[in-house]
Parts: C-alpha cells; structure tokens; sequence
C-alpha cells in the first residue's frame, strides 16, 4: 500500500470523483448522514461540500433538506458549525459538549455569562420560542440582552454557541438570505438517544467508513474526544472494520474499500472534510505547500484543487449577476487533460450555484 493508494482510498470513503453518490437514488440528506458531519462555518462552501459529494445537486436542494429539518446545522464537533443529519445531533452534543463547555469557561466568563445569566437566557429561549416559533440572528440577539447577555462584544454570538451546545437550540429554516434558530427538542422531536459506549463505537464507525483510512488520532481530533475515549470507541468498532499498515502507522477503514481508478481534477470547498477531517493532513497537503492553501496559518482554508487525492493547487470563484468565473491557482501547471477536466468540475459547481460558467481558466 502506497500514498497514491491510500489517497484514492480516501476519495472513495468520502464520495469524491467516481465514487459519488448518484442524483435520484440519493438526496443531500444521505450524503451528511454518509459523512456523519460536514464543517460549515461558510455555507456556500459548505452546500458545495455536499454537491460535490451528490451528482446533479443543486445548493436549492441543499437548502431544502434544511428547511424541512433531514438536515441540521450546529456545532457538534470541535465547537464549529457542522451540518449533521437531524437525528444525530443530540448524541453527538452528548459526546462533545461537556468538554467544549468545559474549553470555553473562560471566554464565558470575560463576557460576563455567567451561569446565572445563560440560566436566564435558556429560560428566555424556551418561553419566547416555545410551539414552533423561530427567531432570526437579530431577534435571538435581542431576546439574549434582554435576559441579562451584554448588548457590545461577542457576548451575544458566545450565548447563542451555549444555548446550541447545549441542547436548547439549534439553527433552522432559512429566513431570506439568514438562518433561524429553533428549540432543538421542537426542531428535531424524535432524536436518537444512546449509551456513551454505544455512542462511541457509532461515531467510529462511521468516521472510518466515511474517511478511512485515518488513524485514531485522525478521529480524536476530528471528533475532538480524549484519546482515551478514541480507542474506546475503537475498540466497539473493530469487527465492523479493516486495518491496513503503511510506513509503521496503523490505518482503520471501512472493509472491502477498492481504491478505483483516478478520479481527475476536483474543486473542492475550504473547509472540506478532504482536508479537514484529519489530524494529519500531509497524505494529502504537501506541508511546504500548506501556507499556499491557510495564507498566514490563520485558520482560513481556501477552496483546493486536487489531482488524483493530492491537493495540487487552489481556486477562486467570481460571481457577477448570474454569471461565474473560476480561476484555478495550480502549484505547477495543469496538463490539458487535467485543466478539461477541472473545466468540467467548474461547471458543475457553477450548476450547484445555479449559475452560467463565464470562464474557468
């Protein structure tokens, strides 16, 4: 097993290229529920994150499966948005919320939300919104100063990340162009409850199945658990997996995986689960090109593109009234066969957006 192997392998968990799902058999739904949870902290990167994963998938239907609640967005994982299928949000937060509350003492605490003042917020919440009734960023801003949460800062932003993190709401159907808040136990009436063991072993299986191979520290740091809990939740999930060995390190995946043919050029989003579900990203992200794709190390992923499972480069999109243009930012130049097929791949997103594709060069 080589690295060219073990990249297409990861293509194929993670329904890249010729392993995606087909349109029609599948919906947006089944590929988050696939991958379990999807960074989206940006969200016309994150609906792209999805179509790229789903031939024929537009962000209209990406928006749909939101609106009618299959789909969530929160912040299950690491503290960060994610899109999760409904009815796995609540063991998910049950998993990693103590230890992100715990994490976020501090910042609570110099923006004056004590636990006083996010007692009265939930309370607030509950009663304001109570029989279905959602609540755009403004108005839940609002309703947090007047329970007590200061007006200035990031005081507002860091009570509404609680109330999510623990369990009392969740975001909801899009309102215009911005997304609402919802009671999560009225958004999402029939949650899957398990055991913490049970939960474990769930959240590993399907991380190797949907990233595999990766390694235990991939999917601690992914699902940000103590190592401790990892291997626990390995442990459960052995006799639904395979293991494979490459250079001493010891990868977990899910069995029969077959690493298929090359998958040509891909567009991928920032933020994607390609890159960012991994603890160690050098498989796929040469590290002396890492700066190329987070300028400055600041946290901020741009859009990558990727030959063959190897991030070979970046991209930039344009939109102008209906229109787009897509400028490929390669790391050494693309072959014509590679610039056909990321011309391909740009027309599909601009697809997705519901958009003419202008030029893509």
């Amino acid at each position: 097993m080589n690295e060219r192997e073990l990249r297409r392998l990861r293509l194929a968990s993670q329904r890249i290229g010729a392993a995606r799902f087909s349109d029609g058999a599948h919906g947006p739904t089944d590929v988050v529920r696939w991958m379990t949870a999807m960074q989206s902290q940006d969200y016309p990167n994150a609906t792209w994150a999805i179509g790229s994963r789903l031939a024929g998938a537009s962000a209209a239907d990406v928006e749909a499966a939101l609106n009618d609640g299959s789909i969530v967005r929160s912040w299950p994982l690491r503290g960060t948005l994610h899109f999760v299928a409904a009815n796995d949000l609540n063991w998910m937060l049950a998993l990693s919320a103590p230890r992100m509350v715990k994490r976020a003492a501090t910042t609570l605490a110099s923006n004056g939300l004590t636990p006083a003042v996010l007692e009265r917020a939930a309370s607030g919440a509950r009663t304001a919104m109570q029989g279905g009734r959602t609540l755009r960023r403004e108005a839940l801003y609002s309703l947090m100063v007047e329970c007590g949460v200061a007006a200035d800062g990031q005081a507002r932003y860091h009570a509404a990340w609680y109330l999510c993190q623990t369990g009392v709401l969740c975001l909801a159907e899009h309102s215009g162009k911005a997304q609402t808040f919802a009671l999560l136990d009225e958004w999402v009436p029939q949650p899957r409850r398990l055991e913490r063991d049970e939960a474990l072993g769930e959240l590993a299986v399907r991380y190797f199945r949907g990233r595999g191979p990766a390694t235990v520290r991939d999917f601690a740091w992914w699902a940000a658990l103590t190592l401790s809990d990892a291997r626990r939740g390995l442990d459960v999930a052995l006799p639904s997996l395979e293991r494979l060995t490459h250079d001493g390190v010891e990868y977990f995946l899910a069995p029969g995986l077959s690493a298929g043919r090359h998958s040509g050029v891909q567009l991928l989003p920032g933020f994607d689960e390609h890159l960012l579900g991994y603890q160690e990203r050098s498989l796929v992200l040469p590290p002396d090109r890492a700066e190329r794709v987070v300028p400055g190390r600041n946290g901020m992923f741009l859009s990558t593109l990727v030959v063959d499972g190897c991030v070979a480069g970046t991209w930039r999109r344009q939109v102008n009234g209906d229109s787009l243009t897509v400028t490929f930012e390669p790391f050494e130049a693309l072959t014509a066969a590679q610039l056909r097929s990321a011309r391909t791949a740009a027309a599909e997103y601009a697809r997705h957006r519901g958009l003419t594709l202008r030029k893509a060069a």
